[in-house]
């Protein structure tokens, strides 16, 4: 006969042991296959995975040269956990005793190192490159009223035609006809008129980089050039074209300038933005009571809006208006023309810059920012243009700059302190920047010296004066060098209109 007795009594010890063993076996058996924490929640790894690691918000085209989920990724290295989602050694792992019951086998289950890792997301495609040209367009210069005539019997349709005085000839923008190849559109044009000239309706745009947020990067007196608030001996008494895009002539530091406002866009496309214009106009001329003071504050200034927006989103212009504007500002008396802007060659600009140079007008223009292995651009690399290129406040060449034998001067062109295009000032950076730098110089020159008329000349009074930088002599990354105003401006050598400060 059983007699019950308490769970606690010594007859059933035993069994209470036996009953331990066995779960105590269960348990080491569970933990000889039960997966590590690192097989349930993988370590947390930062990586970017937009494809721009390299923009280190300067122009976008450095190298992507960010991390990819390496060693650096992951968190404070006493966390116990590596960058690459595996358990480091320095604590022991964990298990999950719940997980045996769930999933199978770690047999049945790879190892987070043998799974094959998720692709990154895609950089989104570049865009496609804006056009260089006019798809299906030539620009003839000195087509007869006859010649235009046959062509439109041919199947050419006449865009605009526009005189241009300065040449004493027509200058006539035409569309081809569907699916002629431009290359024979142009060997057509000419053979209609002998000795006429045919081109491409080439795109020229402003260019700059993105800017700094200091006040003040770069100051004039990196060439010498007296402080305007401080000393008005730098004085120009001759007219300035420049050719850009809109400009606010409202703004602050432009609106008690001497300033005209010409346009030669079509009316009926999108007008320019007023950042590049606004800019480069008061580099120039701001007024020495602003935030934003010019180089020559007063000087008389005839700025032609050439440039329109387009569909792409970008401000261009394109050689028939950019014909028109030189030669509409040959006519009010421009002698010096400043160009910040940058594109193909054309044999229609070409010729105008020989002719704008045997009437004495001076020709500036930006090298260009695509780069040291870029090929020319025009109109800067032109023989009678100044071409001018950018340095920072180091006097090293702006990494963006345009090189070659054609470069003339350097000039300061990197975070440029300038007027915003609405009110106040900001930094630019750019080849155009710079260009305002030179032009300037220009102005002073031939104040003081009006006998100084052609290209050469008034080259080879800059380059005496200008700091060599780079390899001794020319070079082609800064030319002749940094340009110098300290003698330009030197006192008692210009000449001050009255009412001009």
């Amino acid at each position: 006969m059983f007699t019950l007795q308490d769970k606690s009594d010594t007859a059933f010890a035993p069994w209470k042991t036996i009953r331990r063993l066995v779960l105590i076996a269960g348990l080491a058996a569970a933990w000889a296959v039960m997966p590590t924490l690192s097989d349930i929640a993988p370590g947390i790894a930062l990586a970017d995975d937009d494809g721009d690691d390299g923009d280190d918000g300067d122009d976008g085209d450095d190298g992507d040269d960010g991390d990819d989920g390496g060693a650096s990724s992951g968190g404070s290295s006493g966390s116990g956990w590596s960058s690459g989602g595996q358990r480091s050694s320095n604590r022991p792992a964990g298990r999950n005793l719940l997980r045996i019951f769930r999933e199978p086998r770690r047999a049945q289950q790879p190892r987070r190192s043998q799974q094959r890792r998720t692709p990154s997301r895609p950089a989104a495609p570049p865009p496609p490159p804006l056009p260089d040209f006019a798809p299906a367009e030539i620009v003839a210069l000195g087509l007869t009223d006859a010649s235009v005539t046959a062509l439109e019997a041919l199947g050419y349709t006449v865009l605009q035609r526009d005189e241009i005085g300065l040449l004493d000839a027509f200058v006539t923008r035409l569309e081809v006809p569907s699916g002629t190849n431009l290359d024979d559109a142009r060997i057509a044009v000419e053979a209609v008129q002998p000795g006429s000239q045919a081109d491409f309706n080439h795109f020229y745009r402003p260019g700059e980089a993105p800017r700094c947020t200091d006040l003040w990067c770069i100051a004039p007196n990196l060439i010498g050039w007296p402080d305007p608030k401080a000393n008005a001996r730098c004085v120009a008494d001759v007219t300035i074209g420049l050719i850009d895009t809109g400009i606010n002539a409202d703004h602050e530091a432009l609106k008690d300038s001497q300033l005209t406002l010409l346009t030669t866009a079509e009316e009926t496309l999108a007008s320019s933005s007023r950042q590049h214009g606004t800019a480069v106009a008061a580099i120039l001329v701001g007024s020495m009571q602003t935030r934003s003071p010019g180089l020559l504050p007063g000087a008389e200034i005839i700025a032609v809006d050439a440039f329109h927006r387009s569909n792409r989103g970008d401000d261009r212009s394109d050689v028939y208006t950019l014909v028109r504007s030189l030669d509409r500002l040959a006519g009010n008396g421009a002698q010096i023309i400043n160009m910040s802007l940058a594109g193909s060659a054309n044999r229609l600009l070409e010729g105008m810059v020989g002719s704008l140079n045997e009437r004495g007008i001076l020709l500036v223009a930006a090298a260009g920012n695509a780069g040291p292995r870029s090929e020319p651009a025009f109109p800067a690399a032109y023989d009678q243009v100044f071409a001018v290129t950018a340095i920072d406040n180091g006097k090293r060449i702006y990494r963006r700059a345009g090189r070659g034998e054609h470069i003339d001067f350097a000039a300061p062109g990197v975070e440029v302190w300038t007027a915003a295009s609405v009110r106040g000032a900001r930094t630019r950076t750019g080849t155009s920047f710079a260009t305002p730098f030179v032009t300037a110089a220009l102005a002073v020159l031939r104040t003081n010296n009006p006998d100084l008329v052609t290209y050469e000349q008034t080259k080879s009074r800059l380059t005496a004066v200008a700091e060599d930088l780079g390899e001794p002599g020319f070079d082609d990354v800064f030319g002749h060098g940094l340009i110098r105003a300290g003698d330009l401006c030197a006192a008692g050598t210009v000449i001050i209109p009255p009412g001009r400060l």
